[in-house]
């Protein structure tokens, strides 16, 4: 009977969390965090920008870049309206619709950086199997089909997920356990069976990230073959020397992925604390590190942040 009169009611909102025992020194973080969204949007603007600007960073390489950029643009502007208004403004709650658009914005960009990354390998073992053919094998018309496939992907295989949360009931706790609404933590507030959720939320992540870091580690067992054939040491290393900022977003991207994962699956007993770091690791480390990296590595996109900052030298290096 009690079931019967809870069936009728639907939280209208969730309360997010935001570092749980940290409450009093919200303040404090509140202008680190702004600094951190400020890097990673104005880190990626000035790849994409840079990108558009220099013909010499037409190619595919730097296409599968700004995709990249793109995607890290992507996940900082879902998750940076809820994380500010926790830590800048004490505002916990989220519309219950609001809540399951950004589920599905945080998880469509998600696998939309993961597709990039599988891209962006394969660019590797193209540039470093056949070099010469590199530029008839991988065309524009070939960079666009993929980055729309890669899209057309994360689109689709996301699509369903809010739909089978926004039929279950929820009417006991609406309290999330992070800044943000993830599936599994939305799931596990509902008051009914999620076999079909987490069954679909499986199928996805093999479908897309599981799948991917497969392809990733097989394209690269294929580039250090094609590598170790190479006769002189200098060009081994010269090979290498190319994957490099592409190994790190992976890592980048991938390592806290594998860390949430494993703390959601088997971490239960740790304190709600680590759970709260690891999905903040997860969303907010690769829009502001691989910026960083790709900077670090390309010399016109360093010749562009000079322009920035130091307009005279930059126009005298120029």
């Amino acid at each position: 009977m009690a079931d019967n009169n809870h069936s009728h009611f639907q939280h209208l909102y969730f309360v997010l969390t935001g570092i749980p025992g940290l409450e009093l020194k919200y303040y404090w973080m509140a202008f680190p965090l702004g600094a951190i969204y400020v890097i990673a949007l104005f880190g990626n603007g000035v790849i994409i920008s840079t990108i558009k600007s220099e013909p010499s960073l037409h190619i595919p390489m730097y296409y599968f870049l700004c995709m990249l950029a793109l995607a890290d643009t992507g996940l900082a502007l879902c998750t940076m309206p809820s994380m500010l208004g926790i830590f800048w403004f004490n505002y916990k709650s989220i519309a219950f619709d609001a809540c399951l658009a950004q589920m599905y914005f945080i998880h469509t960009f998600s696998a939309i950086e993961s597709g990039v990354l599988v891209a962006m390998a394969f660019d590797r073992v193209v540039a470093i199997w056949k070099p010469l053919r590199y530029g008839t094998i991988l065309t524009s018309g070939v960079v666009c089909r993929t980055g729309a496939v890669i899209l057309t992907r994360a689109i689709c295989v996301v699509l369903p997920v809010p739909f089978l949360i926004k039929r279950l009931p929820f009417y006991r706790s609406n309290i999330l356990s992070h800044s943000f609404c993830l599936h599994q933590d939305v799931m596990s507030l509902a008051c009914a069976s999620t076999r079909v959720n987490s069954l679909y939320g499986l199928i996805a992540v093999i479908f897309t990230k599981g799948s991917d870091s497969l392809s990733i580690l097989l394209s690269y067992a294929f580039i250090l073959r094609t590598v170790m054939a190479i006769a002189s040491g200098e060009g081994r290393l010269k090979a290498l020397n190319t994957c490099v900022s592409h190994i790190c977003a992976v890592l980048i991207f991938y390592v806290p992925l594998i860390g949430v994962s494993v703390i959601h699956r088997f971490g239960k007993h740790l304190s709600p604390l680590t759970h709260a770091l690891m999905a903040n690791a997860y969303l907010l480390i690769p829009p502001v590190l691989n910026p960083i990296v790709y900077t670090m590595k390309t010399k016109e996109i360093r010749r562009k942040l000079i322009q920035i900052f130091f307009p005279a030298k930059g126009t005298a290096e120029g």
